[in-house]
């Protein structure tokens, strides 16, 4: 199997080659990377337990990867690009050179506090190099990195440093986001109220802004590592040795910490990198999704760097000063390759079409989707207003567990179809399963969505938890990783993502529990209990639609639905708030207390016919009434 596609044909060929002899193949792609031994076997393990080993044996350093051999072999190449959040700030350029030094002087002054290897460092910041450098530094020494979101709350953070049992965390005086400075040391120093196991905080200066440092625990950054010397060795990595923890949400209402390793992570996402997005020397690539998440994990950092590509870094959001800052900063840089989620394209359709028609848009040669499936509408917009017919729109489809990229167009020469993510890449044995797991070996037909053989990025655990990564994943269907999608298989094979089929609803491309969201709900004093379910949004993909039981009646319903958004803006982040509250006498429930959320979902949909067999619900009179107040709540 070629290190890159070049053609249907050869697709072909490798989609069959990776099915027949996968372990193989496999060793051909790794044997691209330099390692300080080699495996002495591809494989071990099955989803059986699940168990799975990639390049048993091998010892790597995955920086030594990302920038040693490029600043060896053209140091002064341009690896980095920052385009601040205010327009008006100069932008800042790094050589592969530059960004080794960095990230060696950052690394350094973390074994000068004591970060060892297998120690847990939270990162919590914007998206400035330092973050970049931060990450890279943590694999450089063996650290376990664990960025989180800067917009989750200070009670999210500290669900994580503590799950993670993190020493560390690096954050900045403030994250900037458009017009707004939110204040991230504060965060963190209430996240940090509660009893953790941090010991010192690195501060990295942003904005300027004052900050308070706790005497003996906080230090700033240009004070600890600023004098560090430029070179680092690099720690010795066993194949299987955690790289990074990554939490994404879960149907039980405590964040999931998805583990990646060293050696599987690196080939697969550099390869899918590879093969997606067909970059060539001199192309700059633009992935717009913050590090806090898989996308800017893979494919902002690891997968682009790991291929020599120049990345670009964004800071601001995409409608500030207004709604051409995407458009602006593609025709500044002359961006080549542009991805993104289907939200930012829906609300950017949204203004006036004149921000896009009058920026030199030429550069771009590909666009991507990722995050959620795009509907036919905006993959239109998409094609049409940004890349001028001319460029391929790869839709993109895989998790924060997968690692890497599953399901895409790879490199616009594979069949494309709108709202379809497309063919699977080599190596990805898909299938659809009915409910019972019987598999749906016909076409035009609709499943859920599983795989049935280990790719090398695969979730190896959760952090702490290996039960709850097997029964989440791998206990569902024996012998397949069940993706927790239902997907649809058109005429010519190519898969439709329909969405999940869980108690997670995606709202702008965030993974987010709905038992996350009750808990945070049900804290408000006049909630008794709260359902909550996912409906479809014509920004967001979905939206968030509470169903709450109150005490007493609620006589001011707007400010009611306020006090709720605020609860869970202080437990989990604004992102999540809910879009639609409704206030319910009740839930319909099962005799034996379970609530019946597809008929949740059907009323939050509009849907108030077709709610399939009630004769289980303790009283099916709950549903008129929901109905007649929901009729009555939207007109």
């Amino acid at each position: 199997m070629n290190y890159r596609i070049g053609s249907f044909e050869e697709y072909q060929h490798a989609l069959q080659e990776a099915t027949n002899s996968a372990e193989t193949c496999w060793a051909g792609i790794a044997s691209h990377f330099t390692w300080k031994k080699k495996w002495e076997k591809v494989l071990l393990g099955s989803f059986e337990k699940p168990d799975i080993r990639w390049f048993e044996g091998a010892q790597l350093n995955i920086t030594e990867n990302v920038l040693d051999r490029y600043a060896q072999a053209n140091g002064r190449a341009t690896a980095l690009i920052w385009e601040p959040n205010d327009p008006n700030d100069p932008s800042r350029s790094y050589t592969w050179s530059n960004m080794l030094q960095e990230v060696c002087r950052i690394a350094n002054g973390l074994r000068s506090l004591g970060v060892r290897k297998g120690d847990r460092v939270c990162i919590y910041m914007p998206m400035v190099p330092e973050l970049l450098f931060s990450m890279l530094a943590c694999a450089r020494i063996g650290a376990i990195h664990a960025v989180v979101f800067g917009g989750f709350s200070a009670l999210s953070l500290r669900e994580r440093i503590t799950d993670c049992e993190a020493s560390f965390v690096i954050t900045s005086d403030e994250i900037r986001r458009g017009e707004k400075n939110i204040p991230a040391k504060t965060v963190v120093d209430e996240a940090l109220n509660a009893a953790t196991a941090v010991r010192n905080v690195l501060v990295t200066r942003v904005s300027g802004a004052g900050v308070s440092m706790t005497e003996g625990r906080d230090l700033w950054m240009h004070e600890v590592c600023g004098h560090q010397p430029t070179t680092c060795e690099a720690e010795t990595m066993d194949s299987e040795d955690p790289l990074f923890i990554l939490y994404t949400s879960g149907s039980t209402g405590k964040p999931k910490g998805v583990v990646h390793t060293c050696a599987g992570y690196m080939v697969y996402t550099a390869w899918s990198f590879a093969n997606v997005f067909q970059c060539d020397p001199g192309d700059l690539f633009w992935c717009t999704a913050d590090a806090g998440w898989i996308t800017g994990h893979s494919y902002f950092a690891y997968g682009p760097l790991l291929n020599g590509t120049t990345v670009l870094m964004f800071e601001g959001i995409p409608t500030w000063p207004d709604a051409g800052r995407f458009w602006e900063v593609i025709e500044k840089h002359r961006v080549t390759h542009f991805y993104t989620a289907p939200t930012a394209i829906r609300s950017l359709m949204t203004h006036d079409l004149s921000l896009v028609q009058k920026r030199n848009l030429d550069s771009l040669k590909m666009l991507g989707s990722v995050g959620e499936p795009i509907n036919e509408e905006a993959w239109h917009w998409y094609h049409g207003h940004v890349g001028r017919k001319k460029c391929p729109v790869v839709d993109t489809w895989w998790q924060t567990e997968t690692g890497g990229i599953m399901v895409s167009g790879l490199g616009g020469f594979m069949p494309q179809k709108p709202a379809h993510a497309g063919l699977p890449l080599p190596g990805i044995q898909l299938a659809l399963l009915d409910q019972q797991g019987n598999e749906i070996a016909e076409n035009e037909k609709e499943g859920l969505l599983v795989i049935r053989a280990p790719w090398p990025s695969v979730i190896r655990t959760t952090w702490g938890d290996h039960e709850r990564c097997r029964l989440n994943y791998f206990a569902p269907f024996k012998g397949y990783y069940f993706t927790g999608d239902a997907a649809r298989r058109d005429e010519n094979g190519l898969y439709r993502i329909i969405g999940r089929v869980d108690d997670v609803v995606n709202v702008s491309g965030h993974r987010i529990g709905t038992a996350e969201v009750e808990n945070a709900i049900n804290e408000h004093p006049l909630v008794v209990e709260s359902a909550v379910v996912g409906y479809p949004h014509e920004i967001k993909g979905q939206g968030i639609y509470a169903f709450v039981i109150c005490t007493g009646d609620v006589t001011d319903m707007k400010a009611f639905s306020e006090e709720v958004a605020r609860e869970v803006a202080h437990h989990i982040g604004k992102f999540a708030r809910p879009d639609r509250v409704q206030v319910v006498a009740g839930l319909p429930k099962t005799r034996s207390g379970k609530i019946m959320r597809r008929i949740l979902r059907k009323i939050a949909e509009g849907d108030y016919a077709n709610f399939g067999d009630t004769s289980t619900l303790l009283d099916p009179a709950v549903v008129d009434r929901i109905v007649s107040d929901a009729k009555e709540m939207h007109g």
